[in-house]
């Protein structure tokens, strides 16, 4: 990834009705972009008229461009009254929101305002943002455009307002806890402190990473500040079916961060099982089968199934941490452990605590299910001592 520093101009004059802010009382724009060069300098221009006369200021872009927006950048930089760097990535690690960790940690400030390329966010909000947040003492400023003030009416289309508002509805749906008092969890506009972003346990997945910060990073204060979504001033939405399937991915792994929530997956993709364990078993004794070997054998096709759903929706991302071959002889192995404990395990609730068969299958079942979701998650799909020391170095 390569940075240049553009320019490094005066940061602005306190005498011309700075904003009631507490030191340091500075901000760092962070704008992630993509094929954005008609419309860096419209933007650039924006935040010299609104931003450095009443809050100090820089802006570090992180680019993912295959066009010429870094030379533009670097053009328009030489009017800024303010310090403008470039980092261009030659890999695109986690999209937008990837972008929009690489900026935060290159921030020299500690409030840092995250906002697009394609001038839909008006620059003019930035100093209040820091202001607000300053003033109630929070972590996470969210510029909303579904509270009281604020307006969508720059998404252009029904289509996208439908999008839009069912993401959101979505995103809150899941997440109840964790996006209270947040009306605008799809928004690209707000305000961090830099000191409050747990940069380390971040994941991001496409370009809702304001969805990322309230979820993985737990801020203690939010609070927001209305904005009116403005028109696009050149180019088209990067918004696509591609980002909309990221979205839901990132979702999903948002979701499953809780054990909870896993083990419920688990439980649920293991009821599946049952369908292509049973097929087999009937197809094989139709065929003449002894019941007790097809039913070693029919267990296996059940086992097949749930590794493919286990590994594809439940732990995609944990999938690194060991080789295929690993993985699907541990979890083979585990699986069926299963049905080798629950027969003993039944025979000892009946014989040593008086149970009847029924309850006693049922008790089986329940504590097999949770000792094989425990069993998966740590043998199979979290990472060595040896490859965590590894990390870790």
């Amino acid at each position: 990834m390569s940075q240049e520093s553009l320019s490094s101009g005066e940061l602005g004059d306190p005498a011309l009705d700075p904003v009631e802010v507490p030191e340091p009382g500075a901000v760092t724009i962070v704008v992630p972009t993509f094929n954005e060069s008609a419309n860096v300098r419209q933007l650039l221009h924006r935040i010299t008229e609104a931003v450095p006369a009443r809050l100090p200021c820089e802006v570090v872009f992180v680019d993912d461009s295959t066009d010429d927006t870094p030379e533009v950048i670097r053009k328009a930089a030489a009017d800024c009254p303010y310090p403008v760097t470039v980092l261009h990535r030659e890999e695109a690690v986690g999209g937008l929101g990837g972008a929009v960790v690489e900026g935060i940690k290159a921030a020299a400030s500690d409030w840092v305002v995250v906002m697009d390329g394609d001038c839909q966010h008006p620059p003019s909000l930035v100093p209040e943002l820091v202001a607000t947040g300053e003033r109630a003492g929070a972590q996470l400023v969210v510029a909303s455009r579904y509270t009281e003030g604020g307006s969508r009416a720059g998404l252009a289309g029904g289509y996208r307002v439908a999008v839009s508002r069912g993401a959101t509805w979505l995103a809150k749906a899941l997440f109840p806890r964790r996006l209270h008092g947040i009306s605008d969890p799809m928004s690209g506009f707000f305000a961090v402190r830099r000191s409050a972003v747990p940069a380390d346990v971040l994941k991001p997945l496409g370009y809702k990473i304001l969805l990322e910060l309230a979820v993985r990073g737990r801020p203690r204060t939010v609070t927001e500040v209305p904005f009116v979504f403005q028109d696009r001033f050149a180019g088209e939405s990067k918004s696509t079916a591609k980002e909309g399937a990221r979205f839901l991915r990132h979702l999903a792994g948002l979701r499953m961060e809780a054990p909870l929530a896993r083990m419920v997956v688990f439980g649920l993709i293991g009821l599946t099982g049952f369908v292509p364990n049973l097929a087999a078993l009937w197809a094989l004794t139709e065929a003449g089968l002894h019941y007790l070997p097809a039913e070693i054998v029919a267990n296996q096709f059940g086992v097949a199934w749930n590794f493919l759903l286990i590994e594809t929706l439940l732990f995609r991302e944990r999938r690194r941490h060991r080789h295929w071959a690993d993985r699907t002889a541990r979890f083979a192995l585990l699986a069926n452990a299963d049905l080798v404990l629950r027969l003993p395990l039944i025979a000892l609730l009946i014989g040593r605590f008086g149970m009847t068969a029924l309850p006693a299958t049922a008790l089986a079942l329940v504590i097999t299910f949770v000792l094989r979701f425990v069993g998966t998650e740590a043998l199979v799909y979290l990472p060595s001592r040896a490859r965590k020391a590894r990390s870790t170095a």
